[in-house]
């Protein structure tokens, strides 16, 4: 079990290396694009499309790290304030609905992936990408942020373990 838990924080930590190293790649595609145009050359036509999909990658490709590290954006205005018998139940209301909703998005990107696989569709911009590879991220990223709020549901992990002057170092 332990080599189970170690390849699977293993892979978290990839995708936010590989999602960093997306961020940049499009950084860098931006600069050169920009670049070119002030001095007066034709930049390459594939730049746009190329970030906009680097984009979806690399949110999807962060989000599980994100969710172990507590670093997605939520709100603890209200529960900060909830006494700790109140809190730990709305907590676990709160990791059930996102258990629930990042399923449905898992379930329903992946219909996505294999209609697109399925039929050969094609993205046609200035780069003809096969849509399968813009949904492929999607139902893996969102599965494993789901397991991820899981953990919190489970009690392995509590997401209001700290106030937000905690979390920001104030």
């Amino acid at each position: 079990m332990q080599g189970i838990i170690k390849a699977y924080n293993s892979l978290l930590r990839w995708m936010a290396v590989l999602s960093g190293v997306l961020i940049f790649a499009s950084f860098l595609m931006i600069v050169v694009d920009v670049s070119m145009r002030i001095i007066g050359l034709k930049p390459p036509l594939f730049t746009v499309a190329t970030v906009e999909y680097i984009l979806l990658w690399f949110t999807m490709l962060a989000a599980p790290w994100l969710a172990r590290i507590k670093g997605h954006v939520f709100i603890d205005a209200v529960t900060q304030f909830l006494p700790p018998a109140v809190k730990a139940v709305v907590a676990k209301i709160v990791y059930a609905i996102c258990v629930v909703s990042c399923s449905i998005y898992a379930v329903h990107s992946y219909l996505l992936f294999d209609y697109a696989w399925e039929r050969g569709l094609v993205d046609l911009r200035t780069v003809d990408m096969p849509q399968w590879i813009i949904y492929l991220p999607m139902p893996i990223c969102f599965a494993l942020v789901a397991v991820e709020f899981m953990r919190f549901l489970l009690g392995f992990d509590d997401m209001y373990d700290k106030t937000v002057s905690e979390r920001e170092g104030v």
